[in-house]
């Protein structure tokens, strides 16, 4: 195999990541839906949990596509 092929691969086990990252942002926007369906008034004491559970997450994905990048590029 070349080179460039391997670091193909390596991009794409890097890139695994963001399918776990996909899986917890629809996890977090479903729970707050859920949560404001069950009880509306609990709105704005939830709805900033689950911002930050968002860009935490959603962080955690452009890490993976960051090191696929490195490992493809680099």
């Amino acid at each position: 195999m070349e080179a460039m092929d391997l670091k193909a691969i390596g991009a794409g086990l890097a890139a695994i990541g963001m399918i776990g990252a996909g899986i917890g942002v629809g996890n977090i926007w479903a729970s707050l839906i859920a949560t404001v369906g069950r009880n509306p008034a609990a709105k704005s004491s939830v709805e900033l949990y689950g911002w930050i559970g968002f860009a935490v997450t959603e962080a955690i994905a452009l890490f993976a596509l960051v090191v696929a990048l490195i490992v493809l590029f680099g």
